[in-house]
């Protein structure tokens, strides 16, 4: 940016001034005071102009005392308007007069287009933010319809299960009163079962015991015949001892039974041997012997036969026996041949002459 002399610059410093006390004397004649910063850009915006900016101020005074009766918000907004305003001149006037620039002006105007920026992308999200708002809004409310449904299907469920829950107490009811009259029944017929059981088995207990009565009393009669009969007992050990030596004789007759049959059995199975080795050996003899005897005829057999053929060829090339016609026919067959052969070359020697 060009740099402004001396003198320009004191001049803009002197307009700068002019604002500033322009600007002090708004403030005074403003209903509320109020020191703060926000967005003046169109202030700053109409100061570039110098010459224009005491008709902005005049404008600004004018329209303060026609509508006095603003709200305090906005007497509020445009006080710190105002004041910020005022600062951003001020500065101004300090970088004229040491610098002889107004860089800090353009400065200020292009951080309040920056924070207007801010504010309308602000603005463009919070319509966004609206938008999905009431999108969610509305999902809400559907998930709202949809939870009522459900809790409308859930509550007819719930009175459903309860009506069932009511016949099954009904039935369980019911069916506890039966089975307990069907338990009872079966318990008084058990009882009943058992009483009869109980008498049956008293008069068999009964029985035994008259049983057991009548074997003491003839047990007590047999000791009693034993005991006067003690002769009876010796004889009686005597022919035990003879039973356990007879016993003991027949044991060692037994044994002595065994080892001769033990060695008969070791005998047989030697003879045994022998005669199967024998029997094996005459079978293979004898076999051997019916081969070769098997030989000997298809030998002779074969023998016979080329005998046969050499006879019967022997007779039909001599024709010997049955086979003398057959030399007749040929023999005629020969002449037949020779007297055709003849008149050919007679009726071909005609024909040459």
């Amino acid at each position: 940016m060009e740099k402004f002399t001396h003198l320009e610059a004191l001049l803009f410093t002197a307009v700068l001034e002019n604002c500033v006390d322009q600007l002090s004397i708004l403030g005074y004649i403003m209903p509320v005071s109020y020191e703060g910063k926000t967005d003046i850009s169109h202030v700053c915006a109409s100061i570039l102009p110098l010459e224009r900016n005491l008709s902005y101020t005049h404008h600004l005074s004018n329209r303060a005392m026609k509508h006095s009766a603003l709200s305090v918000e906005n007497l509020r907004k445009i006080q710190a308007d105002r004041q910020y305003a005022s600062d951003v001149i001020t500065v101004t006037m300090k970088k004229m007069q040491e610098l002889g620039k107004f860089n800090s002006l353009t400065e200020a105007n292009e951080r309040e287009k920056a924070k207007k920026s801010k504010f309308h992308d602000f603005l463009i999200r919070a319509e966004e933010g609206k938008k999905e708002i009431k999108s969610l809004e509305k999902q809400l409310q559907d998930v709202k319809k949809e939870t009522e449904i459900k809790l409308q299907n859930r509550d007819n469920m719930i009175a459903y299960l309860r009506d069932e829950l009511q016949e099954m107490k009904t039935k369980m009811n019911m069916e506890s009163r039966y089975m307990k009259k069907s338990t009872d029944l079966q318990v008084h017929q058990t009882q009943k079962k058992c009483s009869n059981a109980e008498n049956v088995l008293d008069k068999e207990i009964q029985k035994l015991r008259t049983q057991t009565d009548e074997e003491i009393r003839v047990h007590m009669e047999i000791e009693n015949f034993l005991r006067q009969h003690h002769k009876v007992e010796e004889k009686l050990e005597y022919w035990s001892d003879k039973y356990e030596n007879d016993t003991d004789a027949k044991d060692k007759e037994l044994d002595a039974l065994k080892a001769a049959k033990a060695n008969n059995l070791e005998m047989l199975q030697r003879l045994a041997e022998e005669i199967f080795e024998e029997t094996i050996i005459s079978d293979r003899a004898e076999k051997e012997a019916k081969r070769r005897l098997l030989e000997q005829d298809a030998l002779e057999l074969k023998s016979i036969l080329k005998l046969q053929a050499w006879w019967k060829g022997t007779m039909v090339r001599r024709n010997l026996g049955p086979y003398q016609a057959l030399r007749k026919i040929q023999e005629k067959q020969l002449s037949k041949q020779k007297e055709k052969g003849n008149k050919e070359k007679s009726g071909a020697k005609k024909k040459m002459r």
